[in-house]
């Protein structure tokens, strides 16, 4: 069986390969849009937050419309009321993040701080536990990264709530499209 498996795997493997070579300009393209997009977000921080959050608010308001509408029909289903309250909520918070999308932008920062705190110190903790092994040390050090970026965000709450969802879209937009501009360089120069 397992000689099955590696060769579905490779007979997918081939046909990825193909695809993206078949593609590789638009892929191309993709990457190197996606990285102007993440420049730009980086440059604009604070409209680019803004846009997260007004996308996230209607995102939230039409998601709980369109589950409501489905749910009137379900009143028999089990825990119908959590639903609806869940529902509720979702339309709630995507209204609120309308009306006042700097709001928004603070709430957020501040779950990215719990995160990125509770990340450093579960990591900490980690590379503690695992200290004999080779390299535990990068390990601590992300942990203490994650720790220290936490702080200074706190430390800097109202003004990093408005450039910080910006400046980590920037950042995502850019290693995604560079994941993709390389896969698609590499493909289309083999």
């Amino acid at each position: 069986m397992a000689i099955s498996v590696d060769a579905a795997a490779e007979v997918f493997r081939e046909a990825m390969r193909d695809a993206v070579k078949r593609y590789a300009l638009w892929y191309l393209i993709e990457g190197l849009l996606l990285i102007a997009a993440g420049v730009l977000a980086i440059i604009y921080p604070i409209f680019s937050s803004t846009a997260v959050i007004v996308l996230l608010g209607w995102l939230l308001v039409f998601s709980g419309l369109f589950q409501a509408i489905s749910l009137v029909s379900a009143r028999h289903v089990p825990h119908f009321w959590l639903q609806l309250i869940s529902i509720c909520l979702a339309m709630l918070i995507g209204f609120l993040f309308l009306r006042d999308p700097a709001q928004g932008l603070t709430t957020i920062t501040l779950l990215l701080i719990i995160f990125f705190m509770m990340e450093g110190i579960s990591k900490v903790v980690f590379a503690l536990t695992i200290r004999p092994f080779p390299n535990w040390g990068w390990v601590l050090g992300s942990g203490l990264v994650g720790i220290v970026l936490s702080l200074i965000l706190w430390a800097n709450l109202p003004v990093a709530s408005v450039w910080l969802l910006g400046f980590l879209l920037g950042l995502n937009l850019i290693s995604i499209g560079s994941a993709i501009a390389y896969l698609a360089w590499t493909v289309r120069t083999s």
